[in-house]
């Protein structure tokens, strides 16, 4: 185990160059000239206590990040040398591409989500950091350390597969609004454990489970309305997919990502993400749910000739059979899944006055192709067909399929759920009868018991 005072980092770093410590301080020292820190004239002592765990003032850190990063030809920040203000950077999606390290910055995401449960303490990253965020865990190469102890071994992982299994199921049929705070504690240990050491043996197990356990705190908490928390654990996913050796798992989350931001309302940073998914997707189930993901973000952008294109594309896939058995962590994307986003695109495009097909008609089919333990999707797909019926003027059928999706909403913990009955009570508004006044009613009721702020 190395001295708490070195930086190992920095040490691993420089080593990974193949420059020796006097070379790294000539670099520096010139790199400095060039840029104006004649101030900055480092020699090989000061590398060395540099690797011994003294900390260089600014502009040192950002400059032997540009040395290292051109000598192995990849981008590095003053973070990924140890380099950063003491502790894990926390108001970042940016994961230093270093198995322990990254590790650290999780359990400081979870510790303080769980510790100071407050929901404006981070930021929700959009834009460029976003999207650039993205490319790099998705493209990115991590590094181990080499440690003494293990944390985990074959019955561990075993543990931990069965759990985020157990998760998993538990989130699709009654959402995950029970469940987060302990999904969360899980991913807490998982991360400590990696930094005692993830044997080589059993490396793609552990980083496999860890993407789906990492994927799901990310989705539960999005659908707790913990948003900014939601990203950073989909950060992690992404990048635990990479070190497992899986970036089609990396893309699926990704589109997890997207799909937030359709929902907060920032479309065009949903389809840079997705840009970014559709370059490294492999698998035709992956590339038919990031072309599903795209034609969506297009209809709600109002491009009916991008959107079909990009549906048509999804189709197709779908109907050529995915290639095979679909891995369990995208199974959920399928004929009926595909079905839910041409409803929700034929909704957006006919708010516009444009589309070919009734919303409710691809409604119907999603709600016909569910499989049993979806329950929450479902719940989904009927307050929509209600809201669908009711833009297009059947109001009787539009009021029964009302009760009935308040029904399943009602056995769903999920502000995904309940934040679309804004969209039922914005279609219902137009008609005035007793029963749409009894169908709002329930809505507004449903709502207020279990509230959400923000608008599907």
């Amino acid at each position: 185990m190395p001295d708490e005072r070195s930086n190992p980092h920095l040490s691993w770093w420089i080593a990974t160059t193949g420059l020796s410590r006097g070379e790294i301080a000539r670099r520096v020292a010139a790199k400095a000239k060039a840029q104006g820190h004649r101030q900055v004239a480092p020699d090989t002592t000061r590398v060395r206590r540099w690797m011994d765990g003294e900390r260089p003032r600014p502009p040192v850190p950002a400059l032997l990040a540009e040395v290292v990063s051109e000598a192995v030809g990849e981008p590095l920040t003053p973070g990924d040398l140890g380099l950063a203000a003491t502790g894990p950077s926390l108001d970042t999606i940016q994961l230093p591409l270093l198995t322990e390290t990254a590790a650290e910055a999780l359990a400081g995401w979870t510790q303080m989500d769980l510790f100071m449960n407050r929901r404006d303490t981070l930021k929700l990253a959009v834009g460029a950091p976003l999207i650039l965020a993205a490319e790099r865990m998705l493209g990115g190469t991590a590094h181990a350390l080499n440690r003494d102890t293990k944390g985990f071994d074959a019955c561990t992982v075993a543990a931990l597969e069965e759990v985020t299994a157990f998760f998993t199921k538990a989130d699709s049929s009654k959402g995950g609004g029970l469940y987060r705070s302990a999904i969360v504690a899980q991913l807490t240990e998982v991360a400590r454990r990696i930094q005692d050491g993830v044997p080589q043996s059993l490396r793609t197990r552990v980083f496999s489970a860890t993407a789906d356990l990492a994927a799901l705190a990310g989705w539960v908490s999005h659908d707790c309305g913990r948003y900014p928390q939601a990203q950073r654990y989909w950060s992690y996913g992404t990048y635990a997919a990479g070190e497992a050796g899986r970036p089609d798992r990396g893309v699926e989350i990704v589109t997890r990502m997207s799909h937030q931001m359709i929902y907060l309302g920032h479309p065009q940073d949903a389809l840079g993400l997705l840009r970014v998914a559709a370059k490294k997707a492999m698998m035709p189930v992956t590339k038919a749910l990031v072309a599903s993901q795209t034609g969506r973000v297009h209809a709600a952008l109002g491009d009916e000739r991008q959107a079909e294109t990009h549906l048509g594309a999804a189709d197709e896939l779908l109907a050529n059979g995915l290639g095979g058995p679909v891995p369990g962590w995208v199974a959920y994307f399928d004929a009926a899944e595909h079905a839910g986003a041409r409803a929700v695109s034929a909704r957006d495009l006919a708010a516009l006055d444009r589309g070919r097909r009734l919303a409710s008609a691809h409604f119907e089919d999603a709600l016909r192709l569910r499989k049993p333990g979806f329950e929450r999707v479902g719940a989904m797909d009927r307050v929509g067909l209600a809201a669908a019926l009711f833009d297009e003027g059947e109001v009787e059928r539009g009021a029964a399929a009302a009760h009935q999706a308040l029904d399943d909403a009602a056995r769903v913990d999920s502000t995904l759920v309940t934040s679309r009955l804004n969209t039922l009570l914005d279609a219902a508004r137009p008609y005035r009868t007793a029963t749409v006044d009894e169908v709002c009613t329930r809505a507004k009721d449903l709502g207020a018991a279990r509230p959400t702020t923000v608008a599907a």
